[in-house]
């Protein structure tokens, strides 16, 4: 009986001994049907791309066409899914699987600058406007020196303004912000003047001093006709910009940029950029321009 009593504890013991040499097996948990993308479709890059240059492509023709190409361009872009799908794909370029969304660059800029500490020296905070925002929560975690207002042409988020920055009123928001996000808004302007008008009404509406934070995707200045990083930054100075930072590296798909509001509020005094100098010529380049017109003597005694 003794024996067999030993017989048992070793076995016992013996058992235990195997159970813990086992490799535990993690199960992965599965996510809701509701949350997951359609891969494949518009949950990839690629897909989110091409269906974001569609969108390009056809606002600009919308800008110019007339009668029945109007009729046929409006039905394309309901049938790509209208400007709610574009958001969506924006929305999907912005996901951490895609390296975030590009006001981590700003944040970090921001705060290389010393534009956090303002907690502690009892200062407001900054006045951030963020255009073409399609997340509501971009800078959570800088409420502490950052007020935050996020604008789209169409709110998909009750915590973002549905308003057009383009019809904003200039003289109410006449630098009135520390800092104008214009995150891959550019490019989504289909009218080269109207790329132009954006970037002297954000001039206008930052306070001396001020911040404006420019991303646009890489083609646009490394495989276009019209415009290089260098007369990116011809065209800002003539605005009344001085460059402060610029990141991009090859084989990538973004350009960033920040630029400070020169601190001494000038009349119109850049020269006209136009489209005729091709800048560069041959293999499949993009058309991607912005245009700067001299203001009428009206203009000009307003701002």
């Amino acid at each position: 009986m003794l024996i067999d009593l030993q017989v048992h504890r070793l076995s016992t013991t013996s058992l235990t001994v195997w159970i813990l040499a086992m490799p535990k097996v993690y199960r992965r948990r599965k996510r809701p049907v509701t949350l997951v993308e359609n891969r494949g479709t518009s949950g990839t890059p690629r897909a989110s791309r091409t269906v974001i240059r569609k969108f390009h492509r056809l606002l600009k023709q919308q800008k110019s066409a007339r009668g029945d190409t109007l009729a046929n361009v409006n039905r394309e872009i309901e049938e790509l899914g209208g400007l709610e799908r574009y958001q969506r794909m924006s929305c999907i370029g912005q996901g951490m699987d895609r390296g975030g969304g590009s006001e981590k660059v700003l944040i970090e800029w921001m705060k290389q600058m010393g534009w956090a500490d303002r907690k502690e020296k009892g200062e407001r905070r900054h006045r951030l406007l963020e255009v073409g925002a399609v997340k509501p929560d971009n800078y959570r975690g800088c409420t502490s020196w950052l007020d935050a207002t996020a604008i789209d042409l169409r709110s998909r988020h009750p915590s973002i303004l549905e308003q057009d920055f383009l019809l904003m009123d200039q003289s109410r928001h006449r630098e009135a912000w520390d800092v104008i996000s214009l995150s891959l808004v550019l490019n989504f302007v289909p009218d080269g003047k109207d790329r132009g008008r954006m970037l002297v009404q954000a001039h206008s509406m930052i306070r001396p001093g001020g911040l404006c934070f420019l991303a646009l995707p890489l083609p646009c200045v490394n495989n276009s006709r019209y415009m290089t990083s260098e007369r990116m930054g011809e065209l800002m100075d003539a605005v009344g910009f001085s460059r402060l930072e610029e990141r991009w590296r090859p084989g990538g798909k973004m350009i960033y940029w920040l630029y400070r509001r020169r601190p001494t509020p000038e009349k119109w005094a850049g020269k006209p950029f136009g489209k005729k100098e091709v800048l560069r010529q041959g293999g499949s380049r993009n058309n991607f321009h912005i245009l700067l017109q001299r203001p009428t003597a009206a203009a000009s005694e307003e701002s």
